[in-house]
């Protein structure tokens, strides 16, 4: 009701035309001339690939940003995506895990904040791909995953996105390992393979075991390279895996494994610092070379402070002559170490004014951990003195906050802090008094769970009786 008709054209009165007048057969319509391109964009193809090449040599997170500036430039950049992840200039090598100080594990939160040495730049990345899964290491920047129910080693670089998936521990758990701890705090390493050149290995050792794991991508199984090697520190170094024996003064090559001739020992700490039961050894990469550091106890000033009481010494370790060589290192320039039996890191001081130059951040076994030492005046410090949240017993202050570059670098070095979420330098002890916390860590742990071989068989067995059925 209401509505009007709708109107219609007399019979025999033509619609009306369109309009705008036709075109002639003979015309055709000129399209309009593309938009000239100017600026940036405008550089002829082989400065962008030089420009290019020079952004990837500093950065592989710049190169990537470099590509998206314009589909020119993109166009002559080849895709930093790496299906293998052997590629190291494609890796992101110069930044390393922040960690948020909350006591939320970075898996279940699915993000990490990433942090460049040489810029101080940071990235807070979203990764959906580390659901159901938990951090056990890093090697040039890729993390390494172990999935919580099926035990699967996988591979992942932060910022392309690229995952490469190793097989199962279940297999090798059960016949060798067989002790559920040991998986909650094992360890992992990205290395060249050996017997391919289009794929990465990784190595998985275990503490409290003397077995040392080692799986190609795409195979199918883990293969037992080392059933004797107690490891202590470990170094990813030009595609190999070298590492301490525990309480030794020997430096093994873990990956790839030498023959039987030569055996894994390929150096020996000088014996002047006597009983390596009473000392520490670190191997860090720091621009491009492999350094030792020795921490080792005076005796003599029992009358000093007891975390004053430490001789530090620093080699390079020289493989150029066919044989290792431990060349004595008296300064490190404007380089700082952090130290730790997880990880060790060198960092530029440049950059970074809240950390001195020619130092050594290390840790020692007191209530206080973190101490710094100064290459130049021989002298010891203590950075953190008013962080500690508590005695060892009760607690006796809230947390730090903010926290400093330092805090954060050497939590990233001792990964069972990190991997939780808490600050290595408050939370290296945890009293038993923190029951919250502590229901909250064995509740998290509980997630991964080790099948067993046998449940395995049969559930395959149950299956393929259903389908008969």
């Amino acid at each position: 009701m209401g509505r009007k008709a709708p109107s219609f054209a007399p019979a025999g009165r033509k619609r009306k035309g369109p309009s705008f007048p036709l075109l002639s057969p003979c015309k055709r319509r000129i399209s309009p001339a593309p938009a000239q391109v100017t600026g940036w964009a405008s550089l002829p193809d082989d400065i962008v690939h030089q420009v290019a090449a020079l952004v990837l040599e500093f950065d592989v997170v710049d190169y990537i940003a470099f590509r998206a500036v314009c589909s020119g430039w993109r166009a002559c950049a080849p895709s930093p995506r790496d299906p293998t992840l052997r590629i190291r200039s494609l890796r992101p090598v110069d930044w390393v895990a922040l960690c948020d100080g909350d006591a939320v594990r970075p898996d279940d939160a699915c993000q990490i904040t990433f942090f460049q040495k040489r810029t101080a730049r940071c990235l807070r990345v979203r990764l959906p791909e580390l659901q159901r899964h938990r951090i056990i290491g890093f090697t040039d920047g890729l993390v390494i995953l172990l999935h919580k129910r099926a035990t699967t080693i996988r591979v992942l670089h932060p910022f392309t996105r690229v995952v490469v998936d190793f097989p199962s521990l279940v297999p090798v758990y059960q016949k060798l390992i067989r002790n559920r701890n040991c998986v909650l705090r094992m360890n992992a390493a990205v290395c060249s393979s050996v017997s391919s050149t289009t794929s990465i290995a990784v190595v998985a050792w275990f503490p409290w075991s003397s077995v040392v794991l080692s799986a190609d991508a795409g195979h199918s199984s883990w293969e037992v390279i080392h059933k004797d090697m107690y490891l202590s520190n470990t170094l990813p170094f030009q595609g190999q895996l070298y590492g301490f024996l525990q309480t030794s003064r020997q430096i093994v090559q873990v990956y790839p494994p030498k023959p039987l001739g030569p055996g894994p020992v390929v150096a020996h700490v000088p014996i002047k610092f006597g009983n390596p039961f009473f000392c520490s050894f670190y191997l860090v990469e720091s621009d491009g070379h492999m350094l030792l550091v020795v921490k080792s106890m005076n005796l003599v000033g029992r009358d000093v402070e007891e975390w004053r009481r430490y001789v530090i010494a620093i080699f390079k370790v020289d493989v150029s002559l066919g044989h290792w060589e431990l060349i004595p290192v008296s300064s490190l320039g404007d380089r700082a170490l952090f130290v730790s039996m997880d990880r060790c890191l060198s960092v530029k001081a440049k950059n970074l004014p809240s950390i001195s130059s020619n130092s050594i951040y290390l840790t020692v076994p007191l209530p206080d951990p973190v101490v710094v030492h100064s290459l130049s005046s021989q002298s010891f410090e203590r950075p953190t003195t008013l962080c500690q949240v508590h005695d060892v017993k009760e607690k006796i202050r809230p947390s730090v906050r903010p926290f400093t570059i330092a805090d954060h670098l050497l939590t990233y070095c001792n990964h069972r802090e990190w991997a939780t979420g808490l600050m290595f330098h408050e939370y290296y002890t945890i009293p038993k008094s923190y029951e919250e916390l502590w229901k909250k860590i064995r509740a998290q742990d509980s997630e991964v769970r080790i099948s067993r071989v046998q449940d395995s068989i049969r559930k395959g067995k149950r299956r393929v009786q259903l389908k008969k059925e």
